[in-house]
Formats: structure tokens, sequence, C-alpha cells
């Protein structure tokens, strides 16, 4: 055996992004092909959370066997139970991450009962571990947001320029959280929420490393792009039947754009969340 297979599988892997880097080098046009698949893999990386959950949904769903002793859903809540141990065993989490993750768990599932109350969407399938109509599986796909936000800080070491004050964020969030519930009875004030949050967070910028570069992004444009995949992930999960919407009764189409604006609001929420245990840090001048 030679030395280079005795090598550890961790200098391995650093021996091969020396290389790609090195060939990144050579032109500028390679070395913005190498930052944009970097930025893709880490991106990946700090969704590790919600993208087992997701593959756990479409792979029940397509393979799951009639004749099962558990339901897909009981399934589901297993499998994430045993995914955020897994993460802690890990040390792809920490401790103090997987406590913000339990906000929001706590949080989604508040949301879903009263939501599934009032037929904003169903869960189709039978199953024992559920609140209500709420199966428990359904807090993890929150609880996957927040893992996101609190990964993502770690693997891009982000900074933010110009954050607003705490307590305006804290204003904010709460204000949104109760116009989810509040607008089956009260007019929607969603529109005066987006204004509020251009407001409190247009002039921030987010600063991220993915290669060797800081890159620089406005705290809008990020909360916006984070919003659009989970949106897309949300059209994959109600394909693969975690929950429907009343218009996929009848069999699945996609979800509506007008979603989007709910997943930017439920952005503002989850980055408040994190804040009360990662506070956003300065980046130097």
């Amino acid at each position: 055996m030679t030395e280079t297979n005795r090598l550890p599988l961790e200098v391995w892997g650093r021996g091969l992004l020396t290389e790609a880097q090195s060939w990144a080098d050579r032109s500028p046009l390679r070395g913005y092909a190498f930052e944009f698949l970097w930025f893709g893999l880490k991106q990946g990386w700090a969704c590790l959370f919600g993208g087992a959950m997701l593959a756990l949904i479409l792979g029940t769903f397509l393979f799951w066997p009639e004749a099962a002793p558990v339901s897909r859903y009981d399934f589901l809540v297993v499998g994430a139970l045993l995914i955020q141990a897994a993460m802690l065993a890990l040390k792809l989490e920490s401790w103090e991450e997987a406590r913000v993750i339990l906000l929001f768990h706590i949080a989604g599932t508040v949301m879903e009962l009263f939501k599934t109350a009032h037929g904003s969407w169903i869960y189709p399938e039978d199953s024992v571990l559920r609140i209500g109509a709420v199966p428990l599986f359904s807090g993890f796909m929150y609880a996957a947001v927040g893992s996101y936000i609190a990964r993502v800080q770690r693997i891009f070491h982000v900074r933010i320029r110009r954050y607003p004050p705490l307590w305006s964020t804290w204003l904010l969030a709460a204000a949104i959280y109760v116009n989810f519930f509040a607008h089956h009875w009260l007019p929607d004030v969603r529109l005066a929420l987006f204004a509020a949050t251009a407001l409190i967070f247009g002039r921030g910028w987010f600063w991220f490393t993915t290669d060797r570069k800081r890159r620089s992004m406005p705290l809008l444009l990020g909360f916006f792009l984070v919003a659009v995949f989970i949106w897309l992930a949300e059209n994959l999960a109600t394909f693969g039947r975690a929950w429907t919407y009343p218009g996929q009764a009848n069999g699945w189409e996609m979800v509506g754009l007008e979603k989007l604006g709910s997943w930017f609001l439920l952005m503002i929420i989850s980055i408040v969340l994190v804040s009360l245990v990662h506070r956003p840090e300065e980046e130097p001048r």
C-alpha cells in the first residue's frame, strides 16, 4: 500500500480541494465557476437536515409498502428523530443550535394546529403519532429551516453590517406571527409587514465566504432567495403528499407563487429566533 493510500480521507479531500483551487486560479472565468460550484455544495451541506427530511418524504411516497405495519407518517417521525440524533452525535449541530431548532418545532406545530383546523391545508394519511390533525413530523419541517439558518452562518462565516436593533426585529417577528393567525378574522396586514421588513432590514448586508474572498449581499435579497428555495422544497413535499392544499385535492399541482410571500415572512421569524442564540456578528470594516 502506498503512502497516499494510507492518508486519512480528510487529508485526501483537502488535497483534492487544493488541486481544484489551483485549476480555478488559472483564469477568472474558472475562478467564478469554481466559486459558484463551491457555493452550491456548501449550501447543500447547510441544508442537510431539510434535504434528508425531503428525501425521506419522497422516498416513502414512492416506495412505501401498503402492507407496512406502521403508517408512513409515523415512520417519518422516527426518521426525523434519528436524523436529529445523528447530527448531534456527529457534531454537525451543537446542543445550543438544537435548542433553537426546538423553538422552531414548537412554533411550527402551534401554527400547524391552527391552520389545519381552519382548512388551510390537510394531512391526508392516517397516523398514530399526531396531535389532533397534525402528525408530529410536521414540526421537523419548520425545524429544518432553523437548522439551515444556524448551520449556514457557521459554514459561510456569515457576518452582517447594519443589522437593525434587536428590539425592532423582535416586534416585527411577533407581528408577523400574530398575523398568520389573526388574518382569519381581521384584515390581512402582510403588505404593511412587507413594508416594515423593508424599512427595518433594508440597510443591512450579509458578508460571507464561499471560497477565499469575502462576498456581500443585501439582507432582503438573501431572505428572498432562501424563501424561493423553501417554496421549491414545498412543491416537492406536496408532490410527496406530506401535506396537501385545497387546490391539490384532486391531484398534485404546483403551489401558488403567492406562498413565496408567506415563506419570506417566515424567514424573518426564523432569523429572529436564531438571533436569540446566535447574536448577529458585525463584519469588520
